[in-house]
């Protein structure tokens, strides 16, 4: 296969198998949560919510510091995406058509030079939108948790139990936008260098979001606890 065209065949076959792992992984989390770490997570998020708001004024201060600690680090993450979107920015303005690396295994048109920069760009600024939404609904929530209107009240908890987990889900997404300029970043040193970094990034990322059979039964004792809670959360009645 010629030099110039190694860049159309490798580089989507790296993409693919990345996003083969993210729809495998979607799948199992709405099928068998349990076995994601993310399925886990959203399960205890949920049993943190109903613990806390059994009591709003009593546990109001620390429900506001832990969602101050996820806003913190969305904020970390959205300052350096929008940071390193600007730096690529600056970059590829000031750099000239002709510069070529002598590192670079692959198609060396300006075209592709253009469409890599412009990809790693796009991934930094989702990563930005990402975790600015995130934010957003972690710091809605913090002023629904301390309600004392929303004690004993289902509906209430479930609204904010919704709200926490979309907060959660943006700062994934986020997160993974990150991962994904790393293979994104590689590219700009040639296909090979991106289509492995793909392999090992699917790699580590199936043992980061899979659970094993030890932790599942650690948290069905916390999930079955939660189970009881809830059977005993009185519902308000408003006439």
């Amino acid at each position: 296969m010629r030099e110039e065209h190694l860049d159309y065949v490798v580089v989507p076959l790296g993409l693919a198998i990345m996003g083969a792992y993210h729809v495998w992984l979607f799948v199992t989390i709405l099928r068998c949560p349990s076995r994601t770490v993310i399925g886990i997570n959203a399960q205890s998020r949920r049993q943190w919510v109903f613990s806390l708001m059994a009591d709003p004024l009593k546990n109001g201060v620390l429900a506001v510091q832990t969602i101050r600690n996820n806003i913190m680090a969305a904020t970390l993450l959205a300052t350096t995406a929008i940071t390193l979107s600007s730096l690529i920015s600056v970059f590829v303005s000031s750099t000239s058509k002709s510069s070529s690396t002598p590192l670079l295994y692959g198609n060396k048109t300006s075209l592709v030079s253009s469409i890599k920069y412009f990809s790693i760009l796009l991934c930094f600024l989702l990563a930005f939108l990402c975790n600015v939404q995130s934010i957003r609904y972690y710091a809605h929530v913090s002023f629904l948790v301390t309600l004392p209107t929303s004690m004993g009240s289902r509906d209430s908890i479930e609204y904010v139990i919704r709200n926490l987990d979309r907060g959660s889900k943006f700062w994934s997404l986020g997160l993974r936008a990150f991962y994904l300029s790393f293979p994104l970043f590689l590219w700009i040193f040639g296909p090979i260098p991106m289509f492995v970094c793909c392999c090992l990034t699917t790699f580590i990322l199936y043992f980061l979001d899979t659970t094993t059979s030890f932790t599942r039964q650690l948290h069905s004792h916390s999930i079955k606890a939660e189970e009881q809670a809830e059977e005993n959360v009185p519902v308000n009645i408003s006439v």
